[in-house]
């Protein structure tokens, strides 16, 4: 249940909103060409896409774009919340950088469909937020000057934080939203150090969903299909390249030589410097 709201608009369009919540309450992103940044003042919420529910406690955050369907906000307990959620309209971005979008609008190189990040606690956004309290308690002195300083501002501060780069993937979806296949991003990062539950939301889906769709088209687990693709990989690079192995085992997904040796040992029954000395003089003889 909604027990106060207040919101600023900008060029005609909803910026700026603040929502005192009492339990239980549900809110359901619409399917709409906009991103929305919420953050959790007080109180917490969980944020729920896919079967998966992602727990979003006070002064954290979560960025999301509502481009797909299914996304929702909820808490049935007993914990009073207030949250401030800034949208980005894309028409609006482009009337304000006229000339270029910032560098976190524009699309980047990384292969994936991830739609949310949760962002935590982070100081320049907290004070952030406050200054935006601060308005909604003197609405006389905002104009759209204030409004378009304090949008310029929110994006500068996200293109800084920690998961800037997975904000511009997020963000650039909005100006550029191509869509990969479920192959596609699997194949673009087989040998990166990435674990399942950051494959899942390359994806878009949450962890079960993603281990399901991946038994189906693989008829694999996720850990044993990759590690494999790891190791075959790794036994063409020992027998074509003069890299170390240690290196070879990091370029090939795994980040401990012992268990890259010890895997290796157990799919070609001899070690890895082996391997590239017994296969290696047999390419010579031929």
């Amino acid at each position: 249940m909604v027990t106060g709201y207040k919101k600023f608009d900008l060029f005609g369009k909803t910026f700026i909103q603040k929502m005192d919540l009492k339990p239980p309450f549900e809110f359901a992103f619409p399917v709409a060409e906009r991103a929305c940044f919420l953050y959790m003042l007080n109180g917490e919420t969980q944020f729920q896409f896919d079967d998966e529910r992602l727990h979003i406690p006070a002064k954290h955050a979560l960025l999301l774009n509502c481009l797909n369907s299914g996304k929702q906000i909820n808490n049935a307990n007993n914990s009073h919340g207030e949250i401030v959620i800034v949208t980005f309209h894309p028409d609006i971005l482009k009337k304000i950088y006229d000339r270029e979008l910032p560098l976190i609008f524009q699309k980047n190189d990384k292969i994936t469909n991830q739609s949310n990040q949760k962002i935590n606690n982070d100081f320049l956004i907290q004070k952030y937020i406050e200054g935006l309290l601060f308005y909604f308690e003197n609405p006389s002195l905002v104009n759209d000057e204030i409004l378009i300083l304090k949008l310029r501002e929110i994006i500068l501060l996200l293109s800084q934080t920690q998961d800037a780069e997975t904000i511009q993937v997020i963000l650039s979806q909005l100006f550029s939203p191509a869509t990969y296949t479920f192959k596609q991003i699997i194949e673009a990062n087989l040998f990166s150090q990435v674990n399942i539950d950051e494959l899942a939301q390359k994806t878009n889906l949450s962890v079960s969903s993603f281990k399901r769709e991946f038994k189906k088209l693989y008829n694999d687990s996720p850990a044993n299909y990759i590690k494999n693709k790891g190791l075959e990989r790794a036994a063409e690079l020992l027998l074509v390249s003069d890299e170390r192995i240690t290196d070879i085992a990091f370029n090939c997904g795994f980040n401990d030589l012992a268990n890259f040796t010890r895997s290796f040992s157990n799919k070609y029954n001899t070690s890895p410097s082996n391997y590239r000395l017994k296969l290696g003089k047999k390419k010579e003889e031929r």
